[in-house]
């Protein structure tokens, strides 16, 4: 039984106090896992089941937060037979005292449960997690090479500090299954000091450290403390594989460590916040690992899935020879034993002469020294040494071509040249840097420029390779393989030697040779002096046999392919000992250098020698001039006293090897006669081009019949082959197959050009194209000329005409040969098109209808445009196309052909048409003549005006019954047509002539047609005829009336309606006799009315024989009735008679007759009983006449003054209604906008420009809607406004719905207009209401049938101004069957789920996008839109209209898919099918449309649309508004006009009249007082 321990917990506690002991314990599971375990001040010892329960415990605590995907086998916590085991193989059963374990160090343990299945490899027993900075360093590139290098870097390092009894081993095996790097090293194991984790572990190097040891010392500074960055190991052997496994051992451990690298998983890790883990294990070493290092500690590095292509072992260890030092082994071979490699074979080529050797130590100045890393010895100093090797030139050649050529021969190939050959190579602590290759070092140049001995000292130069020995001061790049690029040790010694260093001021040199300090110019001159003692003493050169002749500053050098400045040039030399001279015959044999396709025949001129004698120059040159190159064409050297030249002009240089190779042969005169005679015959004679046979054995599709006649459109060859046939060919009589030897080979330039004609004559011509090749080969025969014409000129045969081809050639004697051929090309026998005569196209096509157009020429062109005769006349079809595919068909022509059929002339073209409204108003039309199939035809640009006016049609509104004088005729419009009912040209003139009316502003008799074809006379005639009368006017063409129109004025009568007195006293008056005029039925017309201010002038004049009636008095009309105050009647007795009559319209007037009888004397009494003689009598019987005449004048003053008083009021009255109306309006305003302001904060701004968006394009169609006049839906569109600023009419009120193309939206142009077609324009201005009760008030009708147009909707157009012309459609969805099936679940739009069509196949129709009726996104105010059933508008309204009706993408998908569309389909291209076998073919516009706003409705999600419907009304009402603020200001601006003269005309009214009434007053005041 276990015993618990309470203290448990206690043990792994984390506790405070800096001075308590911790151990640190790494446990390895017997599952293959590992746990870590750190105790803190445990005691003296534990328990191994309390320690066992603290393993668990971390254990299962790791499991939680850890996830894998391995399965592992459980442990065995409770057996019996536990127990640990540390790495000496010490074995804990019952206690662990940790007196044997030291604190602060992690101690691995190895826990056994018992099982006979114990894990050997370890998961994350080792953390490679490396420090971030160091991530930043890891090298860029990296080879195969330089990755194994930096893994023996690792061994040279470990082997270096072995004892000198024990093995210094680095053994290399590589093969493809794996690569393996051995060494008896120290090893490693699992101590903190020594860990293996320290390999793996970037930044954590065991060497790092040692850098300092290996600066200074002896050179070549054998110290291998590569260390560096501490990321060698694991970089480097996961770049050579995909996993490597390191094992090592101490002499101290018995067990051998052993560490996984697996790339994928660093990889998978290396971006993440994770630690870098990985596996690891213990185990026993094996015995051949003891056997090769018997003094028990080793490092073996292997990798697994190595990254090799291809391995050649050889150069591998050439490679790892030139970088490293012996007591290296590369598959059981040693590398001292191996020969090869670019060092031991430049080695191998040096003079052996005295090298130049320099030391030079490098230090920086104080303040860099500080700034870089301050009191650091790495930065401070280093050291390197210089040892410059001579490499001589022998026979001619140089050391350097000849390391180049072993090199490649021996497999080792390196891209490089005697020019840019590597000339300093370095070594960093006896390591080769390989990438290390620079040029010279600036002290190895020579300063001077010019002279003789500038020149050799600098070619001199060229042959000296400077090696340098660095110590670890210079600091390498993270791959090792050069130095570091910016580091101030690496400049300094790149530019060691310049004058003036880029930073002389960072880094201090100094110079030492043999003990001896130097300065740079003492340097320079030694290093020069030692360089020309080793040209003189191990340089050898070519001479010449004769003496020479010197040549400076040669031209061509790089055809005599020289370099330097001075040559010597021979005519005779000694070479492998044979003389050489100038003029011998020579063959130059293929394979020699610039020799490389046949043997060449020459003749030797001359041998150049660079330099002058007795120095080293540049290898000897071989001048011969080729057989059939003239020879003054040859080498040319002319000698002068000063200085001669050298020209190689048509000559050959060969280098002096060629004859080392046996490839330079001296011949005899015979042979070269026979090449002379080959060469002769061989040379050109004549230009011949291939037949169609001989292109044929050539595979090539190149022949033309030259010499005779094709049609255009002959196919033109890809190719054209012509060649230069030899003397040969001429000479004999042999066949003409095709045969090399009748073929020329040379080098000779071919052109080809060729000319066009359009007459038949093959003088001049146009040049139209030229080319010049060069010989080509094809089927194993060469100089075959090949011209691609076909490739570049498909067309080329097209134009009629002929076709010159002239080939050319210039043979290198200068002569010219020269090869010409012509071609005919006919015009096509097939029709192309036919085409307007030039002439024609120039004349201007202007004619009214009803008369003939000029004559037309047209021409027939076949199919490449070539003219070409008419075979017959043809049987044509001529008519006149205007827009919107309007087609007029000409039935009156004559036609006829030209003499030599190539012109055909159409005559008498009559045209007859009542369509011209459709091209108002400039009457542009085409003229199309074609044939009866319309495959050939000619348009022609005309313009077809109307004709003469022919008849008149008056569609003025139904005016008034009768008129009035001085009305005017608001409304009165004729329209004038021609005689085939077009409607007259704009501007026309028109002569009317009027009866009873009078044109006003002085418009004159003569008016013009307008832009529509009317005569517009609305507003224009003023009735002037007398009540009663007909009035017309009428419309005259060359003095034939042609139109007449009679108005009726309407009858009045002037009555007197008061009483007048049969008799009257003489002397005595009539008073207050009212006149009024009536009306036929007696009434009074109150417009009877003087107005002044209104234009409006109703007086009454009272004439008579007495001389006592001024006949000038004026007495106003007031609402129809006029009063005369009095009347003076005369004194004489008799009868008096007066006529009352109309200022203006005497028609209206009325006699009085009055008896005057004589007046008795008054008694006294009667006088005293009354003031006046009896009832009839109108004034006082003391007034005299002057003043109840007066009293009349201040009444109708008064009276005037009364009405100027109450029109100023009244007026008054209406700016400020106005005034209230405007603040009212202004406050409704504000309002809508800060509501429409409160409810966009609610919302996101793209949802804000998407609802713009929706709003343009909704009013785009509105717009287009209200132009449809005469529409219901353009009435409702345009009351939709004005009910925002009242209040709507019943039928509106009740379930309206709306107009069909404002119910929805589509997401492209093509869908608006197909859907739009498809419907039509009736369904598309439909207007849809809810329920029947809803339509059914649109429309009121009258007893007998007819529509009430003062009732509903017409009273409505009525009030807006518009009108409702024939019949309109109205939707009623509760009486629509609506669509049954199921919809698509959580769509806002409700989109049916209607099954895709399917082919026999399975597969859906190709080209299908979708149902019609679910492309329609319904509009925002109508997405909640139902009936009383609850059904939406896509199931009612659009099923109903488009059923299932299926849209495709293009017309052949459509048609494809036809058997299975059986409501029809649609294509956006055009194509429409309305199912049931109908098909809608042509094409056209539809001006009212769906809005097209695209993938904006489905972007609002659900809780907005409320709100979004609320801003687009607020808008809408703002809208309004704004209109009719603008409305009511303009109306207050013109009554607060119309105020301020009203006010004026009261002022000078009263300032005229104020004087004369304060008279009157006066007067009757004195009158009274007297």
């Amino acid at each position: 039984m276990e015993r618990k321990t309470p203290s448990k917990r206690s043990i792994i506690e984390c506790l405070d106090d800096s001075d308590e002991k911790v151990y640190k314990f790494r446990i390895l599971l017997p599952n293959g896992t590992t746990t870590e375990l750190t105790l803190r001040e445990p005691g003296e010892m534990i328990y191994v089941h309390e320690f066992i329960d603290a393993v668990k415990h971390e254990y299962f605590r790791n499991t939680k937060t850890t996830e894998t995907s391995k399965p592992r086998r459980k442990i065995l916590w409770k057996s019996k037979s536990i127990y640990l085991e540390d790495v000496f193989e010490n074995k804990f059963r019952k206690q662990i005292y940790f007196k044997n374990f030291k604190p602060f160090k992690c101690h691995i343990l190895k826990f056994h449960d018992g099982a006979e299945d114990i894990a050997d490899r370890f998961e994350n027993m080792w953390d490679l997690t490396p420090d971030t900075d160091l991530l930043m360093e890891l090298p860029e590139e990296y080879t195969f090479e330089t990755a194994l290098a930096d893994l023996i870097d690792n061994s040279l390092q470990a082997i270096w500090s072995n004892s000198p009894d024990e093995r210094r081993l680095i053994r290399v095996t590589i093969d493809k299954r794996g690569i393996a790097i051995f060494d008896t090293g120290p090893g490693m194991d699992g101590s903190d000091e020594n860990s293996i984790v320290k390999w793996g572990k970037m930044g954590a190097s065991l060497h790092r450290s040692s850098r300092g040891q290996a600066i200074g010392g002896k050179p070549p500074y054998l110290t291998p403390f590569f260390g560096m960055f501490g990321y060698g190991g694991p970089i480097a052997s996961m770049h050579l594989g995909r996993c490597a496994l390191v094992s090592s051992k101490t002499k101290e451990s018995k067990k051998v460590y052993t560490l996984h690298l697996e790339r994928d998983a660093l990889l998978s890790s290396s971006g993440s916040e994770q630690t870098w883990r990985t596996d690891g294990g213990l185990r026993d070493p094996f015995d051949d690992e003891l056997s090769q290092s018997p003094h028990g500690s080793f490092t073996k590095v292997e990798i697994f899935e190595p990254k090799i292509r291809s391995l050649d072992v050889f150069q591998l260890q050439c490679k790892l020879k030139d970088i490293y030092f012996p007591y290296i082994q590369v598959n059981d071979v040693d590398l001292t034993e191996v020969e090869g490699g670019e060092v031991a074979t430049t080695n191998l080529h040096s003079c052996n002469g005295p090298e130049f050797v320099i030391q030079l130590h490098f230090s920086m100045n104080q303040f860099t020294s500080a700034k870089k890393s301050p009191g650091s010895r790495l930065c401070q100093e280093a050291n390197a040494r210089l040892k410059c090797v001579y490499f001589p030139i022998i026979e001619g050649k140089e050391s350097f071509d000849r390391i180049l050529e072993e090199l490649d021969a021996s497999g080792c190939r390196i891209m490089e040249n005697f020019d840019n050959f590597c000339r300093v190579s370095i070594r960093r602590l006896g390591r080769l840097l390989p990438d290390a290759r620079w040029g010279i070092l600036p002290f190895m140049e020579p300063r001077q420029k010019k002279g003789y001995r500038a020149q050799l000292l600098k070619r001199c130069c060229l042959r000296v390779k400077c090696f340098v020995e660095t110590d670890s001061g210079f600091s390498p790049t993270p791959s090792k393989t050069d130095l570091a690029h910016h580091h101030p040790y690496t400049t300094a010694l790149k530019n060691f030697g310049q004058k003036y260093p880029e930073k002389e001021d960072e880094t201090f040199i100094e110079i030492s040779r043999g003990g001896k300090l130097l300065s740079l110019s003492q340097l320079e001159k030694e290093y020069h002096d030692w360089v020309m003692q080793m040209h003189d003493r191990y340089d050898k050169e070519d001479c010449g046999d004769d003496e020479a002749t010197y040549v400076l500053n040669p031209c061509n050098k790089k055809g005599l392919a020289i370099s330097s400045d001075v040559l010597r040039v021979h005519k005779a030399i000694w070479r492998k000992g044979t003389i050489w001279r100038s003029g011998q015959k020579v063959k130059i044999l293929k394979g020699a250098v610039g020799c490389h396709k046949n043997n060449i025949y020459a003749t030797l001129e001359y041998i150049l020698i660079e330099e002058s004698e007795g120095d080293v120059g540049g290898e000897a040159r071989l001048i011969c001039r080729p057989l059939g190159v003239p020879d003054e064409r040859g080498c040319l050297l002319l000698k002068n006293a000063e200085n001669s030249t050298l020209d190689i002009r048509g000559s050959l240089s060969f280098p002096i090897s060629v004859i080392d190779s046996g490839k330079f042969q001296a011949i005899d005169i015979d042979e070269w006669n026979l090449q002379l005679e080959k060469q002769r015959q061989k040379a050109p004679a004549v230009i011949d081009v291939l037949n169609v046979e001989q292109c044929q054995q050539l595979e090539i599709d190149g022949a033309l019949p030259f010499n005779a006649s094709v049609h255009a459109g002959h196919a033109v060859p890809p190719q054209i082959t012509a060649v230069i046939r030899p003397e040969s060919f001429i000479s004999s009589s042999t066949p003409k197959a095709l045969d090399q030897k009748h073929i020329f080979r040379g080098d000779l330039e071919m052109c080809m050009e060729i000319k066009f004609s359009k007459d038949n004559t093959k003088c001049g011509g146009d040049h139209i194209y030229a080319e010049r090749v060069k010989p080509s080969s094809c089927k194993g025969f060469h100089g075959l000329y090949i011209f691609s014409l076909g490739c570049k000129f498909p067309e080329l045969f097209q134009r009629a005409g002929v076709y010159m081809f002239s080939f050319s050639a210039v043979c290198t004697d200068s002569s010219i040969k020269v090869y010409e051929k012509s071609l005919l090309v006919k015009p096509s026998s097939e029709v192309g098109n036919w085409g307007l005569i030039s002439d024609v196209q120039k004349l201007s096509y202007c004619v009214r209808v009803g008369s003939c157009l000029p004559p037309v020429s047209v021409a027939c062109y076949d199919i490449y445009n070539n003219r070409m005769p008419f075979p017959c006349i043809p049987e044509l079809m001529v008519k006149l196309e205007m827009k919107r595919d309007m087609i007029v068909h000409v039935n009156k022509m004559i036609v006829g052909l030209s003499s030599d059929k190539m012109t055909m002339d159409v005559k008498n073209i009559l045209i007859k048409t009542r369509d011209l409204d459709w091209i108002r108003p400039n009457y542009k039309a085409t003229l199309v003549i074609s044939s009866q199939d319309e495959l050939l035809s000619v348009a022609i640009p005309c313009q077809v005006t109307p004709g003469p006016l022919s008849h008149v049609k008056d569609w003025s509104p139904n005016l008034k019954k009768n008129l009035l004088p001085g009305d005017v005729l608001e409304k009165l419009l004729l329209e004038m047509l021609d005689d085939y009912g077009n409607h007259l040209q704009e501007g026309d003139e028109i002569l009317l002539n009027v009866d009873g009316l009078s044109v006003q502003y002085n418009k004159g008799s003569v008016y013009k047609v307008d832009d529509r074809g009317y005569l517009n006379l609305s507003g224009l005639l003023k009735v002037t005829g007398s009540y009663g009368k007909t009035v017309s006017l009428s419309v005259f063409l060359n003095e034939k009336m042609l139109f007449k129109k009679e108005f009726q004025v309407e009858k009045r009568e002037l009555r007197i309606a008061s009483k007048v007195p049969d008799y009257c006293a003489a002397g005595g008056q009539l008073e207050n006799i009212m006149f009024e005029v009536v009306d036929s039925e007696g009434v009074v017309d109150q417009t009877i009315h003087d107005d002044v201010k209104c234009g409006q002038s109703h007086t009454l004049t009272i004439k008579s024989e007495s001389s006592g009636i001024d006949d000038t008095v004026r007495y106003t009309f007031q609402h129809g009735r006029c009063t005369i105050p009095f009347i003076i009647v005369p004194h004489e007795q008799g009868i008096f008679r007066l006529l009352a009559a109309h200022s203006h319209h005497p028609e209206l007037h009325q006699n009085i007759e009055v008896h005057v009888t004589k007046t008795p004397k008054p008694e006294h009494d009667d006088v005293a009983q009354s003031q006046y003689s009896d009832e009839k009598t109108l004034f006082p019987r003391d007034s005299s006449p002057y003043d109840m005449h007066m009293v009349s004048i201040v009444e109708t003053i008064i009276n005037q003054e009364k009405d100027l008083e109450g029109n100023v009021c009244n007026i008054g009255s209406r700016v400020g209604d106005h005034e209230r109306k405007l603040k009212m309006l202004n406050e409704k305003k504000e309002s809508t906008e800060q509501d429409i302001y409160n409810l966009e904060a609610l919302m996101a701004p793209q949802l804000l420009s998407q609802l713009d968006n929706v709003l343009n394009e909704k009013e785009i169609i509105v717009k287009r809607i209200e132009r449809k006049v005469g529409t219901a839906a353009a009435v409702l569109c345009n009351f939709s406004k004005a009910v925002q600023l009242q209040e709507p009419q019943d039928y509106f009120k009740q379930d309206m719905v709306g107009v069909v193309a404002l119910l929805g939206t589509v997401d492209s142009n093509d869908l608006s207009r197909i859907f739009a077609e498809y419907l039509g324009e009736e369904n598309m201005l439909a207007v849809v209401c809810k329920s029947y009760a809803a339509a059914s008030s649109l429309e009121k009708y009258e007893k007998n049938g007819k529509i009430d147009p003062e009732h509903a909707l017409h009273a409505t157009a009525a009030a807006l101004g518009k009108s409702i012309n024939g019949r309109f459609l109205v939707i009623c969805l509760e009486d629509i069957r609506p669509y049954s099936g199921k919809f698509v679940a959580n769509d806002p739009q409700r989109k049916l789920a209607l099954s895709e069509p399917l082919l026999p196949s399975g597969n859906i129709a190709p080209g299908f996008l979708g149902y019609a009726v679910n492309m329609i996104n319904l509009d925002i105010h109508h997405l909640k839109t139902r009936t009383a059933k609850g059904h939406g508008l896509r199931e009612t309204l659009f099923y109903l209209l488009f059923g299932e009706l299926h849209v495709y993408d293009t017309r052949d998908h459509m048609i494809h898919a036809r058997a299975y569309a059986k409501h029809g389909a649609v294509s956006l291209d055009g194509g429409i099918m309305k199912g049931s076998g109908v098909i809608s073919l042509g094409y056209c516009e539809p001006e009212v449309c769906f809005p097209v706003i695209t993938e904006v409705q489905t972007c609002f999600p659900p809780h907005t649309m409320e709100i979004l419907k609320q801003i687009e009304d607020k808008r809408l009402a703002l809208e309004v508004t704004r209109d009719e603020i603008v409305k009511e200001s303009m109306a207050h601006a013109e009554a607060l006009k119309k105020f301020g003269k009203k006010s004026r005309k009261y002022r000078e009214f009263m300032e005229e009249m104020g004087p004369f009434i304060g008279y009157y007053l006066e007067y009757n005041l004195n009158k009274d007082g007297n």
